[in-house]
């Protein structure tokens, strides 16, 4: 079967991941094998790092044919370089408060004239400019192809929206709903019916919506009724959940459904 890019199937309807705490490839594998359409894969709160292990999982993700992406530390050129050279279909980018940084976050993922990304054709990204390689289709290709989504997790990036959503090459906002809570002082976990939390969202939502912009976010617990009233919201690149959350959600289900009731 064909390999299917996140962007062909983003413009088919909503798409579905997991994002990849534990840095397992086998967790890959499984989440490509049982048809997710993407993988989210995480160096923000992980001993990942944009290297070694991270090119394992981007291997192991368009192998069993689910599309990576990968979550680097900041709006760092470098990290976003390399995430694309190792074959990320897109870098997702934590704690976008200003324009400027979502512009630093285009300017490193795409090459001229729409950014200004360095360029190496010994990447596994341009197949190592092996048989047939041709540097400027590379470079045409890269650009369409590759997806740039800035976080939306502080209130700076409220405050600055407007001018965010200016800069050109944005495909999609990923909505931290945790870290957008406590950048205003509430504790709130993964609370998508919080008043300030669904206020947010819908701004984004219908900020995005005009200028052909998607809009990620997770689904905590993962769940049918979850995953509609997401997509009812506008939401159309769901998270549904992580690996290690969905792993401690079926150990707590094991351990209150029977082992603790076999210990008694």
């Amino acid at each position: 079967m064909a390999y299917v890019s996140l962007r062909e199937k983003m413009e088919k309807g909503p798409v579905f991941g997991m994002t990849v705490y534990t840095g397992s490839v086998a967790m890959v594998e499984a989440i490509g094998n049982w048809g997710f359409d993407f993988a989210f894969l995480d160096a923000e709160h992980t001993p990942l790092s944009v290297g070694l292990e991270m090119e394992k999982l981007i291997m192991a993700a368009k192998l069993s044919g689910v599309s990576p992406l990968v979550r680097v530390t900041g709006c760092d050129e470098v990290e976003i370089r390399k995430a694309l050279e190792m074959g990320a279909e897109g870098v997702i980018i934590p704690h976008v408060k200003t324009k400027e940084d979502a512009e630093l976050c285009v300017r490193a993922a795409k090459f001229p004239p729409r950014g200004r990304r360095g360029a190496d054709a010994t990447v596994r990204a341009a197949g190592y400019a092996g048989p047939n390689f041709n540097w400027g289709k590379y470079i045409e290709e890269s650009n369409n192809e590759s997806l740039i989504l800035p976080m939306a997790e502080d209130f700076e990036f409220m405050d600055n929206i407007d001018e965010i959503m200016s800069v050109p090459g944005i495909d999609a906002i990923n909505f931290g709903p945790t870290d957008y809570a406590n950048s205003l002082g509430k504790i709130l976990y993964y609370q998508m019916d919080a008043p300030e939390v669904e206020a947010a969202l819908k701004e984004i939502v219908a900020k995005s919506k005009p200028l052909g912009v998607s809009v990620m976010a997770p689904v905590v617990p993962a769940t049918l009724e979850g995953a509609k009233k997401a997509i009812d919201k506008g939401i159309n690149m769901l998270i549904m959940g992580s690996d290690m959350g969905n792993f401690q959600a079926k150990c707590k289900e094991i351990v209150s459904g029977c082992l603790d009731l076999l210990r008694k």
